[in-house]
């Protein structure tokens, strides 16, 4: 089997254990010592299986009907690049939606590392204006 084709074969058990919301085969995709780095968030980053499954754990419980896709992927050497689109219930009844992109270390048939880009939609912001112009705090009063 090709890297490419090991790469590919740990996304597809990835995405079949999220989306059949199996615990245990979704944390088995992920290597003991998994580093998760989140560079729009530093504090969020995390090492080890443990946090992997309290995480989907959290996750699970909290958005019984989530669902995955990755309409896009990408192999460049160890890396996978994938683009998710997420979405679910809350038990609240909220609408849950999280899109963006997570690049993967990967040393089939195991998940090494992540670098974690992906965050809830939001419609309520504004256009690109309204944002850049908070972002560079130009705000026009």
């Amino acid at each position: 089997m090709t890297r490419q084709e090991g790469s590919a074969a740990v996304l597809d058990r990835l995405i079949g254990a999220v989306n059949a919301h199996d615990l245990d085969a979704l944390v088995s995709c992920f290597a003991d010592d998994y580093l998760n780095e989140t560079p729009a968030h530093p504090l969020r980053g995390f090492r080890g299986r443990t946090q992997v499954r309290a995480n989907w754990a959290q996750i699970f419980a909290g958005a019984p009907d989530l669902h995955a896709k990755v309409p896009r992927s990408v192999v460049d050497g160890d890396r996978l690049w994938t683009e998710w689109d997420i979405s679910g219930t809350r038990p609240d009844g909220t609408a849950l939606a999280m899109r963006g992109v997570v690049i993967f270390g990967v040393e089939p048939p195991l998940i090494t590392s992540a670098r974690f880009y992906l965050e809830p939609v939001e419609e309520t912001s504004g256009d690109v204006d309204a944002h850049t112009q908070r972002v560079m705090h130009t705000e026009v009063p």
